[in-house]
């Protein structure tokens, strides 16, 4: 078992981003040095590091019925477990998998949904066994579409919401598994990665938030509504949001940024609007680690450090640090 201790700084941060509400406009980014007032408190932290050569997972989330983290792989497709003590093992090996990328479980059903990006598929699968339950294929909904499907939501009914970063388009997938466009807009088309993380919220009739990584903005949309979406306003800046975690009151979402592989970071925003804005509450300093993801076992966060910077070298241990 490897573990390590360290600290990190937490910045209270008070000054304003202004993104206007409804629009797609880029977030302004105000360097961190600019704050003009910081609290610093010493937090420790407990990691789990795990070995698997070049496996360079993407998605990370906690099975809190057998107590054990879901790792994917971008680079074999494969899904792992990670215990606390760093174990690895491979869970799932279905050759339809070809590079995963988010995870989430369906706890009410006891699934595992992983996304399967570039071949624009999700797979379905038995928490207890790894067998297939069910398998998706969102190319076929936009033909000639390109498509890099990257996080997944489910909602308690069952309900899942998924992101394709290529393309300004947001599918969902039922609990029969019938999949169907939930949201499309030209507006959200760019040249770069788009949709990234997402994360359902069930309070107010049920909304999404979705991470907008080429503009480093977090979208809220209503999912009786999603046309009437709002860029949020956020009062802290972002650089290359990707995986996101909203706590169970959906006040408090943790955005993991990684800025293309730079220092990265974790920034926890609350909100008192319903995510028209958000105020920064802490901000975890990652390092150049790559994080991506995020996940809890309903006490603590935890974030990975996927080291996808790293994939034209090489990469053998990875991390999923436990921030408080």
């Amino acid at each position: 078992m490897k573990r390590v201790i360290i600290f990190a700084i937490t910045l209270a941060m008070f000054f304003t981003a202004c993104t206007k509400t409804g629009s797609i406009e880029p977030q302004a980014n105000k360097p961190l040095n600019d704050l003009a007032g910081k609290n610093v408190n010493q937090i420790s932290m407990e990691s789990i590091v795990f070995t698997n050569t070049n496996l360079f997972p993407e998605g990370v989330v906690f099975d809190k019925f057998n107590n054990k983290f879901y790792v994917s792989s971008t680079t074999r497709g494969t899904i792992g477990i990670v215990d606390g003590k760093g174990n690895y093992s491979q869970f799932i090996t279905d050759a339809a998998l070809t590079g995963t990328t988010g995870l989430e479980i369906d706890e009410s059903r006891k699934l595992l949904f992983a996304c399967n990006s570039s071949a624009g598929s999700v797979g379905v699968y038995n928490i207890n066994n790894g067998k297939q339950v069910a398998f998706i294929d969102l190319k076929t909904l936009l033909p000639g579409t390109p498509v890099f499907i990257n996080d997944i939501a489910i909602d308690p009914k069952g309900n899942a919401y998924v992101t394709n970063s290529f393309a300004p388009v947001l599918y969902t997938i039922d609990k029969n598994f019938k999949a169907s466009i939930f949201y499309q807009d030209a507006a959200f088309a760019n040249p770069g990665f788009g949709f990234n993380g997402i994360e359902y919220g069930k309070q107010n009739g049920g909304f999404l938030l979705v991470a907008f990584s080429s503009k480093n903005q977090i979208v809220k949309l209503p999912v009786n509504n999603p046309a009437q979406y709002n860029v949020v306003q956020l009062n802290a800046p972002l650089a290359g949001p990707d995986g996101l975690l909203l706590s169970t009151n959906g006040k408090e979402l943790d955005v993991v940024s990684n800025a293309g592989g730079g220092n990265g970071r974790v920034t926890t925003f609350t909100s008192i609007d319903k995510w028209q804005s958000g105020n920064v509450f802490n901000i975890f300093e990652t390092g150049s680690v790559f994080p991506t993801t995020a996940t809890t076992d309903g006490k603590s966060v935890f974030v990975l450090y996927a080291y996808l910077n790293r994939r034209a070298t090489g990469q053998a241990d990875y991390t999923i640090q436990q921030v408080r």
